[in-house]
Parts: structure tokens; sequence; C-alpha cells
């Protein structure tokens, strides 16, 4: 969200987004019409990417799916409110009807996935929900249960000026596909194309 109301305040020229609508079950749209009410905006999908468990080399206390973190000494780590990791999971644990409370850590945040995958690799949790990539920078396993969309949005006023033009023909062209791809966890089929025009 600190992206979006970034973008309201007028500091960026281009914010990320991968909030779920736990509504809707949509993503972005939602948001961006409550924080960006009356701008003129192209959203720009830039990933699809799972996110999933991260866990400590040959997952040792056998998390497989959400509904082990609520097992008598599995210690999660979360990300902070606020953030699409977090929406994701909250959503998901609505949808399978598991209460916060009943999982040992809920509330302890990081705010990034690399912190998480450190805090993991360090014995600080047992678990921590996050994307792929994090878990490999840290040798870490990973079990894949979500996939979100990412999401770049870009006010029309900034959407043909030369330093987004440049972004876009960037993340447009197939060798950062490559690069991206090269990471893990991550698709870029739609990558680069417009997913919606919102005024």
């Amino acid at each position: 969200m600190g992206g979006l109301i970034a973008l309201a305040r007028g500091e960026a020229h281009i914010a990320g987004s991968h909030l779920l609508d736990e509504a809707t079950g949509e993503y972005n749209l939602s948001f961006i019409r409550r924080f960006l009410r009356g701008r003129n905006v192209v959203v720009v999908n830039l990933v699809q990417r799972i996110q999933g468990l991260i866990l400590p080399k040959g997952n040792p206390q056998g998390i497989e799916i959400l509904d082990d973190l609520t097992r008598d000494g599995i210690v999660f780590l979360n990300r902070q409110r606020g953030s699409g990791t977090r929406l994701l999971l909250d959503y998901k644990l609505n949808e399978l009807g598991i209460e916060p409370d009943s999982i040992q850590g809920y509330d302890r945040e990081e705010y990034t996935h690399l912190a998480v995958a450190a805090a993991v690799a360090g014995g600080r949790a047992d678990v921590g929900l996050g994307i792929l990539s994090a878990a490999n920078a840290m040798g870490l396993d990973f079990v894949p249960l979500l996939s979100e969309q990412y999401d770049l949005v870009i006010p029309s006023e900034h959407y043909e000026s030369e330093r987004v033009r440049f972004v876009l023909s960037l993340i447009r062209s197939d060798a950062f596909k490559a690069e991206v791809n090269a990471l893990g966890g991550y698709e870029t089929a739609t990558m680069g194309h417009v997913v919606a025009e919102l005024d």
C-alpha cells in the first residue's frame, strides 16, 4: 500500500503493487481506485510470482501446508501489515477457517522476504511466508502454495515519459525476462502487458 500512497502524494513515477482484495479475489484494481481516486493510471503486469513457505534445509518439522502453522511448537514469522504477502496470507487463512491467533508468531513481523528467509536460516523461526528467490538466496527449502499478480502502477502523465518508456522497454525485453526466470518462482509470460487503464 505504501507504493500507492507514494503515488497519491506525487512522490513516485511508478509503484509496484500486489494487493489482493479479499472480497473479490482480484489483484490491485480496487486498491488503486481507493488510493488513487481521480487519478488516471496505467497498470502494467510485472510478473506472476509464487508465494510459499520458507523452511530450513531438509524441512525438519515436515511443514507442507498452511494448516501446519497451527501445530504445537511451530514458530512462524509474518510479513508486516499492509504488505501484499500479509494480505494474501490473511485471505487464505480466512478461506481455510484458520484463526490467526492459533499460529505462534503470527504477530512477529519482518519487512522483506529476505529478512524472513534470514530469520528462518538463523533459527529465529521455523517457517515464514515469502518468495522462492529469497529462500534460494539463503539456501533454504521452499514449499510453493500460492500465485499472485505483481503489477506496476504508473500515473498516465508519466506513462509516455522517456524514463518510464525506458523502464518498460527493459522489462519487455527477452534478456530481462530470462534474468527474472533464472531467479525461480516467477512467470513472465505477461510481463509488460497493460492490465488496465483507470481514471
